[in-house]
């Protein structure tokens, strides 16, 4: 009986979403121009930058540079090795963004045994934090070795990005945007529809009907969740052809972090659902709870490490925050669920909580 009560109201939904063909076409049309706006306009200068240093010189001219480094406010070093291969897994691990390699013959080349030669390497997933750092770091090692160096050579700056050479801001614009849009689609249709029950009037008829609050919510929720997700795969699959964006892992798990995703997004908007009368404001309600916090607090646009602790602590409530890393992974350093299972987890954890407090707030009562 709870089968057929189920499958009943999540046939009305499809039957109502399909016959809705003007915001039909709105929901697809509006991520593509928001795509096309936000992929071609955003450019992001990011300040915060983590870096490793790798100095196998040892030496007091290296320690020297380092320490030039390690004072000025536009760096912060997370990892101190030596050890050259640990870099990559340091990148991979999202532990730094940059990395100073300082080789061992540094002191003789600098006395003119040959060319002094700093490795410096970037994280180019985000070009705009590579451009920086590799632009500071110039200038605080060649500054610092033009002070110790007297009359031997100043120090070459090597620099090599990684899984974005090209430097191309929409690598790392495209992902973030899919977080976005997402979570602000997924909200948006699953909290007007009971808001809409509500409105016109229909949700007595849902409440003269032996239905639970759970079922009502499935029934609601599965629906939007089958076009949430297609439209998912829509503008995931148009970034990735139109503005060329790699995808270095597995479509499979991506689209597996999506689903979850999808689901704490529709959470969200059954919250919001449940607090509200009218379209308007739960339309309204959606867009502030969702596109405002994921745009200034998930990292998309300032990192989360420079920004205060108690807005450290909000930013793990995000779904984006999360999402971020897991999309960015998979597309752009071809991580895999052994590198991405610490954000996959949060992110289970907070749709938990939502769709916990979700079903708990929702009452059959006018």
């Amino acid at each position: 009986m709870t089968h057929s009560r189920l499958v009943a109201l999540m046939r009305k939904e499809f039957i109502h979403i399909s016959r809705d063909r003007r915001s039909l076409g709105i929901l697809f049309l509006m991520p593509l121009m928001m795509m096309f706006v936000f992929g071609y306009a955003i450019n992001m200068d990011v300040k915060n930058i983590r870096l490793g240093i790798c100095d196998l010189s040892r030496t007091p001219e290296s320690r020297a540079l380092v320490e030039t480094v390690d004072a000025s406010p536009y760096f912060d070093i997370k990892a101190r090795y030596t050890d050259p291969r640990q870099t990559a897994g340091l990148f991979e691990q999202r532990a730094i963004r940059a990395a100073v390699i300082i080789p061992r013959n540094l002191v003789r080349a600098m006395a003119g045994a040959g060319e002094p030669t700093v490795a410096v390497i970037t994280d180019g997933t985000d070009a705009n934090t590579a451009t920086l750092a590799q632009n500071y770091l110039e200038a605080l090692l060649l500054e610092r070795s033009l002070e110790a160096g007297g009359a031997g050579q100043p120090v070459q700056i090597k620099t090599r990005i990684l899984y974005n050479p090209d430097m191309e801001s929409a690598h790392f614009v495209v992902p973030g945007i899919v977080a976005l849009l997402l979570i602000m689609i997924g909200a948006l249709l699953t909290s007007v529809t009971i808001a809409r029950e509500k409105e016109t009037g229909t949700m007595e008829q849902i409440l003269v009907s032996p239905i639970q609050p759970h079922e009502v919510v499935l029934g609601k929720a599965v629906p939007y969740l089958v076009l949430a997700f297609g439209i998912a795969v829509f503008i995931i699959i148009f970034g990735h052809l139109w503005f060329s964006v790699p995808m270095l892992g597995s479509w499979s798990y991506l689209m597996v972090a999506c689903l979850l995703y999808l689901v704490t997004s529709l959470a969200i908007g059954l919250l919001i659902s449940t607090l509200v009368a009218t379209q308007q404001v739960a339309m309204m309600l959606s867009l502030v709870a969702t596109l405002l916090p994921s745009v200034m607090l998930s990292g998309f646009v300032f990192p989360v490490a420079s920004m205060p602790l108690p807005l450290q602590g909000v930013s793990q409530v995000i779904p984006a925050t999360h999402f971020l890393v897991i999309i960015r992974g998979i597309m752009l350093k071809g991580n895999g669920p052994a590198d991405l299972w610490p954000s996959a987890l949060a992110m289970v954890a907070v749709g938990v909580l939502f769709i916990t407090i979700a079903i708990r707030r929702f009452r059959l009562k006018l």
